[in-house]
């Protein structure tokens, strides 16, 4: 944990907070939430005509949580016209639940000024919401911030309440059956909306291509749609894809992933078998470039790689040096195409993905996992959340998910960007704990969190020099120097929930 981090014990518009304690402390007590039972009969149709008239049926109303999920990305369209169509109505206090919220997603900032919305449940807030309600608080309360995991054991275990689920589906037959890889909008994995649209009490899909029944490949089952609405198109696809799961050609970034692959080749755990994840930052995936090379020239095969699936792995795997992808969220069209025609390019659900509280789940399967940071300080603590000023700028992802589930969890990152220190004495907000972080590589050393002198003592075999986090936060302020303060006021506008429910951190309100 955060040193000097003082939470409180209860928060206004959240509730009450159980503190975070460790990565497995908390078990799960209740049953499974349940929506109403639907019906069916022959001749009924799901096909409407308009958003209204979906939002009509569904029974819209005052105080309702609402979800969407964010596999169209940048590109998305669909969460802005629902809304502004309930605002048309005069439905007011509205919760937005999504998987994540991106920059298409400003004109929601109207919308939350003028009461609309009065609630927002996230992985992530970028962009100018961000910055906004880190200035001005202008949900008047916190937003939560779950990890992909932590949002599906919170719907499945009812703490979240889904009303009703809009699903922006690429294909969808005239029963409801959607898919994510057929038509103009296809963008892969419908891992995120796979848990709304079971536990929602009312499920809306929106389409921009209407099939004929049966569709031949089901990622959601039509007996959990209630309506289906025909729209021109989905959003912008170009936008779906963005630098930032490309891997990088910055020399600094590349010298960084080959240590990476060093450190781990030197850890053992990259051998016949071994399960793999890496981050969507482009220094975290370019790791894979040179463990690929390791790989090939040692004959080794991966059991399976994992998370958001981008076109380099989907090549990985049709060299044979997988035997599966697991995918949750598809980050390009050549990995979108691959779900399609490949049989061992497998779809999952969030909830299979990461959620702790079920029975298994893949992130508890992994020995490697790689992630990228925004700040890492000497207790290994990453954040990947908040800016160095304050600002919401990213998102919790399945980092959290994964650093605890994986044997060995490792971080790439710069030590400074625009002469802003990464490593730091104190990360700004706490995303990922410390406690599940193994290892941090960046372009001026190795450190080793000290629970794990077992790295430490294979690393030094292999002949690899480490240093301590605080030499590396050292050798960081040489060239940055300490950074500022930042002020706040008392005022929360943020929870960093653990995946398990318990809370890491808040985020304060930034001080002008």
């Amino acid at each position: 944990m955060r040193q000097n981090r003082v939470l409180p014990n209860y928060i206004d518009g959240y509730g009450e907070v159980k503190p975070y304690s460790g990565p497995f402390e908390i078990q799960p007590t209740a049953t499974k939430y349940g929506p109403k039972m639907g019906y069916s009969k022959p001749g009924m149709s799901k096909i409407l005509g308009t958003i209204r008239e979906a939002l009509e049926k569904s029974g819209v109303k005052n105080g309702q949580t609402i979800s969407f999920h964010h596999h169209l990305r940048n590109g998305d369209v669909v969460l802005n016209l629902v809304v502004d169509e309930i605002a048309a109505m005069g439905v007011t206090d509205i919760t937005i639940c999504a998987s994540s919220l991106t920059n298409a997603h400003e004109p929601l900032i109207h919308h939350i000024e003028s009461g609309v919305i009065t609630g927002l449940h996230t992985s992530g807030l970028r962009g100018k919401i961000g910055r906004e309600q880190a200035e001005r608080n202008i949900l008047g309360k916190p937003v939560i911030f779950r990890s992909h995991g932590g949002r599906a054991r919170a719907i499945e275990s009812g703490e979240v309440k889904i009303d009703i689920a809009f699903i922006a589906a690429p294909a969808c037959d005239t029963m409801g059956n959607m898919n994510g890889i057929e038509g103009k909008s296809a963008f892969g994995a419908m891992g995120y909306p796979m848990v709304d649209a079971q536990f929602a009490e009312k499920v809306v899909v929106i389409t921009d291509n209407l099939m004929p029944f049966p569709l031949s490949k089901i990622s959601i089952p039509m007996h959990l749609v209630d309506y289906i609405v025909p729209i021109e198109s989905l959003g912008d696809t170009a936008l779906i894809a963005t630098g930032a799961t490309r891997i990088t050609k910055n020399p600094t970034d590349l010298l960084i992933a080959k240590r990476a692959a060093e450190v781990l080749i030197a850890s053992g755990y990259v051998k016949d078998d071994f399960s793999f994840q890496a981050g969507s930052g482009g220094p975290s995936l370019a790791v894979c470039k040179f463990l690929k090379e390791y790989m090939k020239s040692n004959e080794i095969v991966g059991s399976f790689a994992a998370g958001g699936i981008t076109g380099y792995l989907v090549e990985m795997l049709e060299e044979g040096y997988f035997k599966a992808l697991l995918d949750t969220q598809t980050f390009d069209a050549q990995a979108a195409n691959s779900l399609k025609k490949n049989p061992n390019h497998i779809e999952m659900s969030a909830s299979m993905y990461a959620n702790p509280h079920n029975k298994s789940c893949s992130a508890h399967q992994l020995d490697v996992m790689v992630l990228s940071a925004t700040e890492i300080d000497a207790n290994f603590n990453i954040n990947s959340l908040t800016g160095s000023t304050g600002m919401i700028m990213g998102a919790l992802g399945g980092a959290p998910d994964t650093a605890a589930g994986a044997k060995l969890t490792l971080v790439v990152a710069p030590t400074m960007r625009k002469r802003i220190p990464i490593v730091v004495e104190q990360v700004t907000n706490v995303s990922t704990p410390g406690d599940t972080v193994d290892i941090l590589v960046t372009e001026r050393g190795i450190s080793v969190n000290p629970r794990r002198e077992d790295i430490s003592d294979k690393l030094r075999e292999a002949g690899i020099d480490t240093i301590s986090i605080q030499e590396h936060i050292a050798l960081v302020e040489k060239f940055t120097g300490k950074p500022d303060q930042i002020s706040y006021t008392n005022e929360i506008v943020g929870v960093v929930e653990y995946r398990d429910g318990t809370v890491v951190d808040v985020i304060y309100k930034v001080e002008k």
